[in-house]
């Protein structure tokens, strides 16, 4: 598992090279692992790649139907499914909707800051946070078996502008 210090949420890069290296991630792990990344799936993946900003399934469902592309909730919620399971969006449950994951094509485990008032989601590293729990669970002698960390603040940004 990679460890990353880079939340592409709150940093200004190539969005057009962060959205296509996804999709060619996604492509090849498909490819690589014997999964189909079927239209529908792509479309989903493309819709959360369009910004670092979570969505809800029926945000998602709006987008497709706004391009002209006739869509059901079950055909979301499955397409979501399968992108969650392989790594490629991950689910912010304190919003009840979905990102685009930052580091396509790695196994990993994330937290996320998510900014208050503009909505932007940043992954981060996890790992220290993860041994932190790990370890103070241990001690009250609590079997660990799920851990979401997402924290909600303000971006650089929104800092900046309140400011």
């Amino acid at each position: 598992m990679t460890e990353h210090s880079d939340p592409l949420g709150f940093t200004k890069h190539d969005h057009a090279h962060c959205r296509d290296h996804a999709l060619q991630a996604a492509e090849d792990t498909c490819a690589r692992e014997g999964l189909s990344l079927t239209k529908q799936r792509r479309r989903v993946l493309e819709l959360l790649l369009r910004k670092h900003k979570a969505m809800g399934a029926y945000e998602l469902l709006d987008a497709m139907r706004d391009d002209g592309q006739p869509a059901q909730p079950p055909t979301v919620y499955r397409a979501l499914d399968f992108l969650v399971s392989n790594g490629f969006a991950h689910k912010i449950e304190r919003l009840n909707a979905f990102v685009a994951c930052a580091h396509p094509g790695e196994r990993h485990k994330p937290a996320f800051l998510l900014c208050s008032a503009c909505g932007l989601v940043a992954e981060m590293p996890s790992q220290a946070i993860g041994a932190a729990v790990k370890a103070a669970a241990e001690e009250l002698d609590f079997a660990l078996e799920r851990m979401v960390v997402e924290a909600e603040g303000l971006c650089p940004q929104c800092r900046g502008a309140a400011a």
